[in-house]
């Protein structure tokens, strides 16, 4: 028995986008052309702190992750981006301005990017897509105020849950010491969670 063939990165994303609003055929070509393809081994950069960020990515397969380093050398993992989540500094990619983070990916991947002005041409041409997108971005927005608000007051088991909500697929795909990093504790209360858990 044969076994299917995966889609091609812009099939996700087609399937993305259409589980969310309706496109015609000239619409999706539309998109198609100013999109590009990219593939990353794992920890190899999408983007460095210090550069002004250029594309907006979507993530076809694979994960990706932004984070920071301090200056004591230390990194802190700001969030994850795993299959259909989208990655990018739209501050920098707004703005001009040298970014603040790094982006590279954890596991082989394949994006698209997009780059501002494609990006606005499609939402200007493609109303679904931009209601699309929109969505997307809420969700992040709710992973971003969600975190924020389990940083200032939920333990370190509740952030863990927390993350599990967010990010289900990720819980056996991310190094502990990364997870640990984005949940602010160290990897042994990460192991300390896991084992409580475990015995329930």
């Amino acid at each position: 028995m044969s076994v299917p063939a995966s889609p091609s990165p812009f099939g996700v994303l087609q399937a993305y986008l259409e589980a969310r609003a309706t496109f015609t055929e000239a619409e999706l070509a539309f998109v198609r052309a100013r999109f590009r393809p990219m593939t990353l081994g794992a920890g190899e950069f999408l983007q460095r702190a210090g550069r002004p960020a250029t594309h907006a990515a979507f993530v076809a397969a694979g994960c990706m992750r932004t984070y920071t380093i301090d200056t004591k050398g230390k990194e802190h993992v700001v969030k994850f981006a795993p299959e259909t989540w989208w990655v990018a500094d739209n501050l920098s990619l707004s703005s001009g301005a040298p970014s603040a983070y790094f982006i590279d990916a954890i596991e082989d991947s394949e994006l698209l990017l997009v780059d501002p002005a494609s990006h606005e041409a499609i939402v200007e041409q493609v109303p679904g897509y931009a209601a699309a997108f929109r969505r997307g971005l809420q969700r992040h927005a709710a992973a971003k105020d969600e975190r924020i608000v389990s940083s200032l007051s939920a333990s370190a088991q509740e952030r863990y849950l927390q993350f599990l909500k967010t990010y289900p697929s990720l819980v056996t795909r991310v190094p502990q010491w990364m997870l640990a990093s984005y949940l602010g504790v160290s990897p042994e209360t990460v192991s300390r969670i896991r084992r409580k858990l475990a015995r329930r």
